[in-house]
């Protein structure tokens, strides 16, 4: 039987991590919902957990990982409204343009919910404002609100200039 390398959290992490059932010596092994340890961090905003967790790297914690819906832990930041830990997933290497399994992106999410910061900072990063829903949809369409939806049409103004 293979021996699991042990891995270098902090205790409040570990605690927290058998609070929530995962294991401590698997922490990108998938749980409920096919969530990881990092995205349940995430969705809960538990930034202390995460940027502990992440201190292991991006592949000891599945970083790209999506759960039965297709999300990733950057969707589930945004959920939890943390800008801090989004800041951190994207520099540990997440995918900024993951689509969930009905073709929605983080950015669509943010803008079919009005989170006019979120749509700020997602195109400040860089994300693919072209991306389509399996019916054709573009966060364009999906804006819930003016604010986002004046962002993303400047936003596609500038690609297409």
């Amino acid at each position: 039987m293979p021996f699991s390398t042990p891995v270098a959290l902090q205790p409040a992490t570990i605690q927290w991590l058998l609070n929530h059932s995962f294991d401590p010596q698997q922490p990108a092994m998938a749980w409920r919902y096919q969530d990881t340890a990092l995205i349940t961090a995430c969705r809960q905003g538990e930034e202390a957990i995460v940027n502990d967790l992440l201190t292991l790297g991006a592949t000891q914690v599945a970083i790209n990982h999506r759960n039965m819906d297709g999300t990733n832990a950057l969707w589930a930041a945004i959920v939890a409204d943390s800008f801090v830990i989004a800041e951190a997933l994207l520099a540990a290497g997440i995918n900024i343009n993951n689509l969930n399994d009905h073709g929605a992106s983080v950015l669509m999410y943010a803008a079919s919910a009005g989170k006019t910061g979120w749509v700020s900072w997602l195109l400040e990063k860089g994300v693919d404002t072209r991306a389509e829903t399996l019916d054709g949809f573009t966060a364009l369409d999906l804006a819930a609100n003016i604010d986002c939806l004046r962002l993303l049409k400047a936003a596609h103004r500038a690609e297409t200039a």
